[in-house]
């Protein structure tokens, strides 16, 4: 019975500021731009946040794109994404992860 148990599942994107707040003016660049989509940076250049709550221009709804610029052609980087209607909370746990 316990396997049939209805669930409540995390739905809508949440508070994006879960995520921003997890970087601090010391070590990372903020801007946010003319479409009030918000530009994260490292001050080392290698870790890249962007948040697009109407869909980054010329993708799907593509809500948030994390980035982070390998070491060598040996130690390659990685790039994910997530939709503008996954949870904060999630992309949260993930940048904290990267982090």
């Amino acid at each position: 019975m316990e396997a049939l148990r209805l669930r409540a599942w995390q739905l809508g994107p949440g508070q994006p500021t879960l995520v921003t707040d997890q970087f601090s003016a010391d070590d990372f660049h903020l801007i946010v731009d003319d479409r009030a989509d918000v530009h994260v940076s490292s001050k080392d250049g290698r870790f890249y946040l962007g948040w697009f709550p109407n869909g980054r221009p010329g993708t799907n709804s593509e809500g948030w794109t994390i980035a982070v610029t390998g070491t060598t052609e040996e130690v390659p980087g990685y790039r994910m994404s997530f939709d503008t209607e996954t949870p904060a909370d999630i992309v949260a746990a993930a940048v904290s992860r990267v982090l």
